[in-house]
């Protein structure tokens, strides 16, 4: 099945393509309709916005997105392939491969350094021992923290830990980057640095980051914007 799912990585456009979906909740008589017929898609290379009110559905949307949540109705395509095929064993395999997760509570492991908590991202992706330890600290490099490799993340700044999670994220060259509301706990600056980050990583290579925010201070660094209430897209356009 991977095999199959690899030749798809060549793509260079609609990275992520999203037709019709729809996701319902129902725990005995109460039934949450919290996405309904989204259709969307990503390219190569664009930091998109998925933006609205709390409870608009976003977070569902993004776990869908990320093979974390399956539809009830419709179509998510992940590197062209549709993933409603795809059974529970092998859900978990093309996540470590091909997408990379970004959180609002960075959710480091407290008592590892940055560079330990990146190499626990690589092991979980088979990649082991001093060969993890050189990527990962190549990683953290390449976002701004070489010099912070041995640190741990009480000694970090909010920034700091952000742009970790941003390295842990990277671990593996994924394909896809998905982020829950990453400027949430950041102030003004802190946070645009963090999406200036993700901007350049994919325009420079060809990485399609979905981003889940509040945040209106970065919709100028978006190449695409979408709106949702009610689990309902009200519209998309791309960003000026």
């Amino acid at each position: 099945m991977l095999t199959a799912f690899r030749k798809h990585t060549d793509l260079k456009t609609k990275q992520i393509e999203v037709i019709g979906i729809d996701k319902v909740y129902q725990e005995g008589s109460v039934r949450v309709h919290a996405v309904k017929g989204v259709t969307l898609s990503v390219d190569a290379g664009e930091l998109v916005l998925l933006m609205g009110p709390s409870g608009s559905g976003k977070t569902t949307l993004l776990s869908m997105i990320g093979c974390i949540l399956k539809p009830t109705k419709g179509q998510v395509h992940i590197m062209g392939k549709e993933i409603l095929y795809w059974d529970e064993n092998s859900l978990p395999m093309i996540r470590r491969k091909y997408i990379g997760f970004i959180f609002q509570h960075f959710n480091l492991l407290s008592a590892l350094t940055a560079c330990e908590n990146v190499e626990a991202s690589l092991n979980l992706k088979g990649i082991k021992g001093k060969v993890a330890e050189l990527m990962s600290r190549e990683l953290l490099e390449q976002v701004g923290l070489g010099g912070r490799c041995d640190f741990l993340p009480r000694d970090l700044s909010g920034g700091e830990k952000q742009r970790v999670s941003i390295a842990r994220a990277l671990a593996g060259n994924p394909s896809i980057i998905l982020a829950d509301e990453p400027t949430g706990n950041l102030d003004s600056q802190n946070g645009r640095i963090a999406i200036e980050l993700l901007k350049n990583l994919a325009s420079k290579e060809n990485k399609s980051v979905v981003i889940v925010t509040h945040d209106n201070r970065i919709t100028d660094l978006a190449d695409r914007i979408y709106h949702i209430e009610d689990g309902i897209l009200k519209n998309g356009y791309l960003s000026l």
